[in-house]
């Protein structure tokens, strides 16, 4: 086993042990910071297979982004209703039925791909990365990455009003009218 192979199988499983943290534990503040190192493991993963800009990607939008919002409002709410949930049996074999079939689901995809070995070794500058972000592809038929960035601030737009909205106070209902209670 090569030293690449051993970081790979490192990084992998500290994800796959970090997904399933995020699953078992009951606690939403500890199953957001079980998702933080499995957002940090998969950007591991992307780095370490060379794609650098999903590496990047991942760190600044998931890990910097959503996950301040979630340890954020799971911060707010931690004496609310959100502290711990609850989830019976039904949960459970849903939740495992579901996963098994997306596990082999993309096993199947995995191994149906042929690899190809690459013939050039270079590998793109910032230039024509920053111009297919912008939408700009250096070639007509290159692929721009200005929709899925747009895609991407959507999101964060919704889990910004998600932790705004668990984090706003509950307020108990308050009588409109102050002299009906006098009788």
């Amino acid at each position: 086993m090569t030293f690449h192979d051993a970081l790979f199988l490192i990084l992998a499983t500290a994800s796959a042990v970090s997904a399933l943290g995020v699953v078992v534990s009951s606690s939403i503040i500890r199953s957001a910071i079980w998702l933080l190192f499995m957002l940090m493991g998969v950007s591991g993963l992307y780095f370490f297979l060379g794609a650098e800009f999903l590496g990047a990607a991942q760190l600044i939008v998931y890990v910097g982004g959503t996950m301040v919002l979630v340890v954020f409002g799971g911060m707010l709410t931690t004496r609310g209703p959100f502290d711990h949930v609850p989830v019976g049996l039904v949960g459970w074999v849903l939740g495992g039925g579901l996963s098994l079939a997306l596990f082999a689901l993309l096993v199947q995809a995995s191994l149906s791909f042929v690899s190809h070995p690459r013939t050039d070794t270079a590998l793109p500058g910032t230039g024509p990365l920053g111009l297919t972000l912008l939408g700009v592809p250096e070639t007509p038929g290159q692929t721009a990455y200005l929709l899925p960035f747009e895609i991407v601030s959507i999101h964060l737009l919704v889990v910004l009003i998600a932790a705004a909205y668990l984090a706003r106070a509950k307020r108990r209902p308050t009588s409109t009218h102050p002299e009906a209670d006098h009788g």
